[in-house]
C-alpha cells in the first residue's frame, strides 16, 4: 500500500497549460518556505487575514509546515480546507487553498492564494484560481464561490473581477495590531465564470468526491 493509497486526496492533480495543482505534501514543504520567504507582497501593507509574513523566517518555516500538516489532519467531509501546491517548471512557488463548510448542502467554495513575488504579473495568479474553480463547479458540483481582497489590492481584485465576481460587501478586519483594512467580499456563480482558452485536466477526481462525502 502506498501513501495514495492511504489518503487518496493525494491524487488528485489539476493542470492548466502552465500549471499543476496538487494537494501539499511533506516534499514540497521546503520549497514552498523558500517561496514565501523570497517575498510575497510590499512589506509596507498586509493582504492576509493574519499577519504570517510579518514573522521571523524561523516562525514562517515552523508555521508554515504546521499549517499544512493541521488542515490535512483536520479534514472532515462537513469542514475541510484543501491546500494546493501550485507547480510551475515542477517547482512549488505558492498556495491555493479551497474550503468548505457544510459542502454537500450549502455547495459554496472560498478561496485565498499566495504566490511568490518573482511570479506575480505572470498570469499565474489567474491561471491557478481558475483552475480550482472550474474543478468546484465542474467536478464537485458547487453553486457558489467566494473570495475577498483588500481594497487597496487591485492585483487580487483584477484576478477576481477577470474571473467573473461580483462584488458581495465589505468588512473590517485588523490585519495587523492596531492597523484595520477594509476587505471587499466577491461571490461567483458557475454561469459567470469567464473560463480561459484552455481545458483543465483532472487527475482522482472521483477519489477527491468520495473523500469530500460526495458519493
Amino acid at each position: 500500500m502506498d501513501l495514495e493509497d492511504v489518503w487518496p486526496l493525494f491524487r488528485l492533480r489539476l493542470r492548466t497549460p502552465r500549471l499543476e495543482l496538487r494537494l501539499a505534501r511533506d516534499e514540497d514543504l521546503g520549497p514552498l518556505v523558500d517561496a514565501a520567504l523570497a517575498g510575497i507582497h510590499d512589506p509596507s501593507v498586509m493582504p492576509f487575514a493574519a499577519p504570517w509574513t510579518d514573522a521571523a523566517p524561523d516562525v514562517q518555516r515552523r508555521g508554515l509546515a504546521q499549517h499544512v500538516w493541521r488542515q490535512r489532519a483536520g479534514l472532515e467531509r462537513d469542514e475541510w480546507t484543501l491546500l494546493f501546491a501550485v507547480l510551475h517548471d515542477g517547482v512549488p512557488v505558492g498556495l491555493q487553498d479551497v474550503r468548505g463548510h457544510r459542502f454537500p448542502a450549502r455547495r459554496t467554495i472560498s478561496t485565498g492564494s499566495w504566490l511568490t513575488a518573482s511570479k506575480q504579473g505572470l498570469g499565474l495568479g489567474k491561471g491557478m484560481r481558475a483552475a480550482v474553480l472550474i474543478w468546484a463547479f465542474d467536478h464537485l458540483g458547487a453553486e457558489v464561490a467566494e473570495t475577498s481582497a483588500a481594497d487597496w489590492n487591485g492585483a487580487s481584485q483584477g484576478v477576481t473581477r477577470g474571473l467573473g465576481y461580483r462584488e458581495n460587501g465589505v468588512s473590517r478586519l485588523e490585519t495587523r495590531p492596531g492597523e484595520v483594512s477594509i476587505d471587499m467580499r466577491f461571490r461567483l456563480e458557475p454561469g459567470w465564470l469567464v473560463r480561459p482558452d484552455w481545458t483543465l485536466e483532472v487527475e482522482g477526481a472521483a477519489e477527491a468526491r468520495r473523500e469530500l462525502g460526495l458519493e
